[in-house]
């Protein structure tokens, strides 16, 4: 019984991503999935999106590495909104911006399951943190979300600190190289620690 399947680096791409998808489609026992540095991009997460929509055995699904922009990010949301099993979603190191971080902070308002988002190394500003601190005050589940590497800056942290004034859940955020002056990295360790406690 195949539970799970690692594909680092095999140059998957959009149209593998397609038959994987499909090979997936009425799978009951595959609990991860590590997709890692396979030249994915939009149109590849919109095949697999539309697997994982109903899939009721996924719990890790990895796509660190790969080529996913907002419009992906998009697909990977409206899967949020209906998977009640996905409880790990590594996006680190793709192409997803302010709007795509929208579409999944959206998504986190109501989702109920996820515990980890791993956005590390994408193309995340001020507004796009705006909407993942939006989501986190009303999030009761996530609490691992990293943004290490993206351009969140003071504006985006202040947005993120103050969402976390209620926010009991999270337990980590990592905010590394977001150019955050120490007064805000301060505020937001102090957050983390209390939520750690």
């Amino acid at each position: 019984m195949l539970t799970t399947l690692s594909l680092w680096k095999n140059q998957i791409g959009d149209n593998g991503a397609k038959y994987l998808a499909h090979a997936f489609r009425n799978n009951k026992t595959l609990t991860t999935l590590h997709l890692y540095e396979n030249q994915i991009g939009d149109n590849g997460t919109l095949h697999l999106a539309n697997v994982l929509q109903y899939n009721t055995a996924l719990t890790i699904l990895d796509l660190r590495y790969n080529e996913i922009g907002d419009n992906g990010a998009e697909h990977l949301a409206n899967v949020l909104r209906n998977n009640t099993t996905l409880t790990t979603l590594h996006l680190y190191e793709n192409q997803i911006g302010d709007n795509g971080a929208q579409h999944l902070a959206v998504a986190l308002q109501n989702n109920t399951i996820l515990s980890t988002l791993n956005l590390g190394r994408n193309q995340i500003g001020a507004l796009g943190a705006e909407h993942l601190a939006d989501a986190l005050r009303n999030n009761t589940t996530l609490t691992i979300l990293n943004l290490e590497y993206n351009q969140i800056g003071d504006n985006g942290a202040e947005h993120l600190a103050n969402a976390l004034q209620n926010n009991t859940t999270l337990t980590t955020l990592d905010l590394k190289h977001n150019e955050i002056g120490k007064k805000l990295e301060d505020r937001l360790k102090a957050l983390m620690e209390r939520n750690g406690q």
